[in-house]
């Protein structure tokens, strides 16, 4: 379970097991949401945020998904890196407050 990144306490990985859509899961007290990346004629076209169970609270939430905006062609890069690739991706912790969020598509 490769962790991917660390946001002001939500630690965003892949499960070692994945499958498509591309996507990631973010986790914070124990409780999880995932994002779901889509893409039309090879552009990212729509996020779909989906919970586990209770999922994120939502201030957390709101947070996961600013971020995966803000993030979301670098997570494509990371889990072709790491799924198709086979390469070790390294964890990278993101200390500073996204800005400028550039929403892609609807996001539910």
């Amino acid at each position: 379970m490769p962790k991917i990144y660390e946001y002001f306490g939500i630690v965003f990985f892949f499960y070692s097991n994945e499958h498509e859509p591309i996507h990631i899961h973010g986790k914070h007290n124990g409780k999880e949401t995932k994002a779901e990346i889509h893409f039309l004629n090879g552009k990212i076209n729509k996020i779909v945020l989906k919970d586990k169970g209770p999922g994120l609270e939502p201030k957390k939430r709101k947070e996961f998904e600013g971020f995966v905006n803000c993030y979301a062609e670098d997570i494509v890069e990371k889990w072709v890196d790491y799924f198709v690739k086979k390469m070790h991706v390294s964890p990278t912790y993101v200390t500073q407050k996204v800005r400028n969020v550039r929403i892609i598509g609807k996001i539910s």
